[in-house]
């Protein structure tokens, strides 16, 4: 018997969703930070056996859109809600259950199997997480309730294990050998708005996307050109810094990053364009890998 489907990640921002995907899969596949709405792409991340194969689905968090960006990355939370197999909601030890009430009700209208990732227990204690777990119950009483650290690698084996025994059969979708569905070029975007994200305070980060203008492949170094896009003309002086100091940094550490990423050396060039509005601007939005309509 071969079991095999769709595990989709879905919940609100900060929860840890990321961090639980990369737990899971073993690999960093989608970026981390303390920022809120720092996944803007739905990323998969596979993982296969003899006898099964699981396709992870890693979303933005679940927001009420403000620009069209927005509205596209809700289209991947929304998206999640149809087409999984089995649907991780990750929560935390503080969020309240109320906060998405919509969200919350689809999931329970529907007859996909559910789990409620309850992450962060390391920064709770026995009797709070008790306590959660029994609200969990009531607000969704068909859904299995599996507490983890996903940071600390804690039950991380035994949400696998429940996810595994709710998986449907079924032939494997990828070869087995697949690891994700995304290129090189994506890792390379992701790991260079990483930095942005850490880098840069206020809406600077959330201003940014960036392109990759050329991406060459040699035996001993890939050379990666990329440009970081802005909305305002005020806000790319602040990404360069004085002197391009600023841009220098996120190019180092970016550059860094991408070794350890890809195993070999990185020549890495960063340019940065004034793209006016582009969160609104439905034809860059498509270049940029996003679906506004």
């Amino acid at each position: 018997m071969h079991k095999s489907g769709f595990v989709n990640i879905i919940g609100n921002p900060n929860v840890g969703k990321s961090t639980l995907m990369n737990a899971l899969v073993g690999e960093r596949l989608s970026i981390i930070t303390a920022k809120a709405q720092t996944t803007r792409h739905r990323i998969l991340g596979i993982v296969s056996g003899d006898d099964f194969q699981i396709v992870y689905s890693d979303t933005p968090g679940i927001l009420k859109p403000a620009y069209k960006l927005q509205e596209s990355m809700m289209k991947f939370v929304n998206g999640a809600l149809t087409d999984a197999d089995v649907i991780l909601y990750v929560t935390d030890t503080v969020e309240q259950s109320d906060r998405s009430a919509e969200i919350l009700e689809n999931i329970r209208r529907s007859a996909i199997p559910t789990i409620v990732v309850v992450n962060k227990i390391d920064l709770s204690n026995p009797a709070a997480l008790d306590a959660l777990v029994a609200r969990w119950h009531e607000t969704l009483p068909e859904a299995r309730i599996v507490p983890v650290s996903a940071r600390e690698q804690f039950n991380i084996e035994g949400l696998f294990r429940t996810i595994l025994e709710l998986l449907p059969e079924g032939p494997a979708f990828y070869p087995k050998d697949t690891l994700t569905d995304k290129t090189l070029r994506f890792f390379a975007s992701e790991i260079i708005r990483e930095k942005i994200l850490r880098f840069y305070d206020k809406e600077i980060p959330y201003c940014c996307e960036i392109a990759i203008d050329a991406y060459k492949e040699e035996p001993a170094i890939d050379r990666i050109a990329a440009t970081i896009h802005v909305a305002r003309d005020s806000q790319k002086g602040i990404v360069i810094g004085h002197k391009g100091e600023r841009l220098k940094r996120v190019g180092q550490a970016a550059r860094e990053d991408l070794e350890q990423f890809l195993g070999k050396k990185v020549f890495l060039q960063l340019f940065v364009k004034v793209s006016d509005d582009w969160r609104n601007n439905e034809r860059q939005l498509k270049q940029f890998g996003y679906d506004p309509e």
